[in-house]
């Protein structure tokens, strides 16, 4: 039987990234099952109401429309805080329909991706890495974070400004690229428009099923955590591994 501890460190490599990843695998699920049982459910829904009362109500659909479009630029700005509070106003409020917060979501991603992709245009890329590497630092955007969004649509083409809106960190960044490629502008508006709209979607129900209503949440929360956890453990460690699996092949090539 072969000694693990005469094994190269090339060789300890692949036991040892495994042995993390299901070390914080774990802990992601005690931390998820420890967040449920304590009810953060019902403070996030407190925090959406509070939200929606002082934020969203007093803005309107152009607020909704403003503050996606500051998300979907290179400003970060998250849209959990502008969209789940409008759907739940609109499950509550006769004076706010769930199909407008929408589609003012929608537009309002649409008409940030579409800033970025001009500007990139214009700027070329020796002149947008100058730009990143001087004022990024003023909207938390780095050139690490560009590159990321770059080597991502170059790896998966004009698909990736469908599915990078539905990826935090590539979201804001993915238009950039786009733009600096050349990507035909129906293309990219047709596959921006549709990974926005899943994600804007997915917000507005989410505040107009549970906005109002964090006991039904609460409730369901832990009748089904098990699932729940479970579920986004094997998604996360699946990531893992695949990522693992295409950086060792890279290396390899």
């Amino acid at each position: 039987m072969t000694n693990p501890s005469k094994f190269s460190p090339n060789q300890r490599t692949p036991y040892l990234f495994f042995l993390l990843i299901v070390v914080g695998l774990l802990g992601l699920g005690g931390l998820l099952y420890w967040l449920i049982q304590i009810g953060a459910a019902h403070w996030i829904v407190q925090a959406n109401h509070w939200l929606a009362v002082n934020l969203i109500d007093k803005l309107g659909y152009i607020g909704v429309f403003a503050l996606m479009f500051i998300e979907s630029s290179f400003v970060p700005f998250p849209s959990e805080i502008v969209i789940p509070p409008a759907g739940a106003l609109a499950s509550r409020d006769p004076s706010w329909n769930l199909g407008l917060v929408i589609l003012a979501g929608i537009l309002g991603s649409l008409a940030g991706a579409l800033l970025n992709y001009w500007l990139a245009k214009w700027l070329g890329r020796p002149l947008l890495l100058k730009t990143i590497h001087r004022f990024g630092a003023y909207f938390r955007l780095s050139e690490l974070g560009y590159l990321k969004a770059e080597k991502f649509f170059l790896r998966f083409g004009a698909i990736s400004t469908f599915t990078g809106r539905l990826i935090p960190g590539i979201r804001q960044l993915i238009s950039l690229p786009a733009g600096l490629s050349g990507m035909p502008l129906g293309p990219f508006i047709f596959f921006t428009t549709l990974g926005a709209g899943i994600w804007v979607v997915v917000l507005a129900l989410a505040g107009y099923w549970f906005g109002s209503q964090p006991e039904a949440l609460d409730s369901i929360l832990k009748e089904y955590s098990k699932w729940l956890i479970a579920g986004a453990v094997l998604i996360v460690g699946a990531f893992l591994v695949y990522r693992y699996v295409v950086a060792q092949s890279a290396k390899t090539q």
